[in-house]
């Protein structure tokens, strides 16, 4: 188990070096990135806690699936990414970081499930300019923000949090993290998130 902790911080630590380099992804469409400038850190009033069960939702995905958060109950652990908009500099940031490091995901039975609430021509049209993504990107649009709603992280303005939620096969959530808007959230921390599950 020592053996195995080591080799994963390794891993993990090489991940974080790549994830850093791979930010420049957006370099290739950033003429295109559309910048907000300093937006208010968090915008929202949390109702979800850790040890309670995760709402359920169906929402659209980019490939024309419907994908259903209770079919990986029993199966994988989940990691829900909220991100405010698509074809903004943080955004296009984020997801590339995470296309890079499946690996992890996979090494912890979990599947990442992207979230906007831009719709599927605008997410498609954007998630084509970063390559093929491993993961899920999924459409909140309509009934606009239904999802975010349900986990409390829907702004003012329509857009959703910069959220991670991490819920083990059993459906519950096991970590939040309702992240500065302005900043990605550490890739360490998902990754932590994902190796305490080992343990319960």
């Amino acid at each position: 188990m020592k053996m195995r902790s080591r080799c994963l911080i390794i891993v993990v630590s090489m991940a974080i070096a790549c994830v850093s380099t791979a930010f420049a992804t957006s370099d290739a469409f950033k003429d295109r990135i559309y910048q907000v400038g300093k937006l208010k850190p968090i915008d929202s009033v949390p109702i979800l806690k850790v040890g309670e069960r995760a709402p359920d939702f169906m929402l659209p995905s980019v490939t024309g699936k419907k994908i259903r958060l209770s079919s990986y109950k029993g199966k994988m652990n989940v990691v829900i990414s909220f991100i405010p908009a698509a074809w903004t500099p943080v955004c296009s940031d984020q997801w590339p970081g995470y296309n890079i490091v499946q690996d992890i995901f996979d090494a912890h039975d979990a599947i990442l499930l992207g979230i906007s609430e831009d719709n599927i021509p605008t997410l498609f049209a954007w998630t084509a300019q970063m390559g093929e993504l491993w993961f899920p990107v999924l459409s909140d649009f309509w009934p606009h923000g239904e999802v975010a709603k349900k986990y409390g992280v829907l702004r003012s303005n329509g857009t959703a949090e910069r959220a991670i939620f991490v819920i083990d096969k059993k459906g519950i959530i096991r970590f939040i993290d309702i992240h500065d808007i302005n900043r990605r959230p550490p890739l360490e921390d998902i990754v932590n998130a994902l190796e305490r599950l080992q343990h319960k």
